[in-house]
C-alpha cells in the first residue's frame, strides 16, 4: 500500500476527498469550487501530518482526487489553487506545527467567509446595468446569474428572462424552475434558437467555470456563439463570475482548452460533444466580479494580484 509522507495512506486521503466534497454538494448553495475549498479545509482539519512539507502533499493529493471527478476542473483547480496561496501568504513564524495548523485552519476559515459574500457583492455591482423593463438572454444554469437575477426581481424590476436550455443536459431548465418559484417571467429556448430571439433581447448574461489570463471565460458549451451573435448584433454581452474562477491559463482558441475538461462528461473522448467551450474577451463587454465590475484586459492585472 502507497503511504504519503505523513504515513496516510495516499488512497484514503485520496477517498476521504472525494466522499467529503460530494457530502460538500449535496447543499445547492455550494459550487464545485466553494465545495473543493470547504473539502481542503476539512482534510486540513483531520490531517495526522506532522510538518507542513507533509500537509502540502495531502493537499496536493486530495486536489489531484478532485480535479480527477467528472466536475469542472478548472473551477475545482483555479479555487484549490487560490485557496493555498490565501492560507500560506504570509510566512508562517510558529516552529510549533499545532499552532501553525490552528494559523492555517484560521485562515481558511476566513477565506471561506469571503467566498460566502462574493455572489451578493456581484449581484449588487451588476444591478445597475439592469434596468425596469429589461429582456436578458442566458445559458444554462449558474448560482450567480440567479443571484443577479433575483436581486433585479428584489426591488421590483420588470424583467423578461429568456434561457437557451443547454444541450445535451437542459440545464437551462433548473434555472427557469428557480426563477418561477421567484415570479420572474422566463422561458426557455432551444439552443438553435438563440439567434432568432436574439433582436428581442436588451442584453446577454452567463456565469463562467474559468475566467483566463486573457480576460476571456471558459463555460457551458454554447456560451461562445452567444457571444459571437450579441456581438454581431450590437448587445451588451456580460459575465459574472467570483474571483476564485481566475485561472491561470492562456488559450488560444478552443483546441487549447484540455480534453480532460472539455470531454469531461465523455465516455469516448474527443469523439464525443464537448462539455465546454472558449469566449475571447473581445466578445465580452464586462465581466461582473467580487473585485468589481472588470474590462477583460484588466483580468490579467487582478491574476497577478491573486497569485502573486
Amino acid at each position: 500500500m502507497e503511504v504519503s509522507n505523513s504515513g496516510t495512506s495516499i488512497t484514503k486521503i485520496e477517498e476521504t476527498a472525494v466522499e467529503q466534497f460530494k457530502l460538500c454538494l449535496t447543499d445547492e448553495e455550494n459550487s464545485v469550487a466553494v465545495a473543493a475549498i470547504k473539502t481542503l479545509l476539512h482534510l486540513i482539519k483531520c490531517s495526522k501530518a506532522g510538518t507542513v512539507a507533509e500537509l502540502r502533499d495531502e493537499i496536493g493529493l486530495a486536489k489531484k482526487a478532485l480535479t480527477g471527478m467528472k466536475q469542472s476542473v478548472v473551477s475545482i483547480s483555479s479555487g484549490c489553487d487560490l485557496f493555498v496561496r490565501f492560507i500560506t501568504l504570509t510566512s508562517l513564524d510558529q516552529t510549533d506545527f499545532n499552532e501553525c495548523k490552528k494559523l492555517l485552519l484560521k485562515r481558511g476559515d476566513l477565506y471561506l467567509q469571503n467566498v460566502s459574500k462574493s455572489r451578493l457583492k456581484i449581484a449588487k455591482l451588476g444591478n445597475p446595468f439592469i434596468t425596469d423593463g429589461t429582456t436578458i438572454l442566458t445559458h444554462s444554469v449558474s448560482k450567480v446569474v440567479f443571484q443577479l437575477l433575483k436581486a433585479a426581481g428584489d426591488v421590483k424590476k420588470r424583467i423578461m428572462v429568456f434561457i437557451a436550455e443547454s444541450g445535451k443536459d437542459k440545464s437551462g431548465w433548473a434555472l427557469h424552475q428557480k426563477l418561477q418559484q421567484l415570479g420572474v417571467p422566463s422561458k426557455v429556448i432551444l439552443d438553435c434558437a438563440v439567434g432568432f430571439i436574439m433582436e428581442k433581447i436588451d442584453l446577454v448574461v452567463v456565469g463562467a467555470e474559468g475566467v483566463v489570463e486573457s480576460g476571456g471565460i471558459i463555460n457551458k458549451v454554447g456560451t461562445y456563439q452567444l457571444a459571437v451573435l450579441a456581438k454581431a448584433m450590437n448587445k451588451p454581452f456580460y459575465a459574472v463570475a467570483e474571483s476564485f474562477k481566475f485561472v491561470r491559463v492562456y488559450p488560444l482558441n478552443q483546441e487549447d482548452l484540455p480534453n480532460d475538461e472539455k470531454y469531461k462528461d465523455s465516455t469516448s473522448g474527443p469523439d464525443d460533444h464537448p462539455a465546454i467551450d472558449y469566449t475571447p474577451p473581445q466578445y465580452i463587454t464586462l465581466l461582473f466580479t467580487d473585485l468589481g465590475v472588470l474590462t477583460p484586459s484588466a483580468v490579467s492585472d487582478e491574476l497577478i494580484k491573486l497569485y502573486y
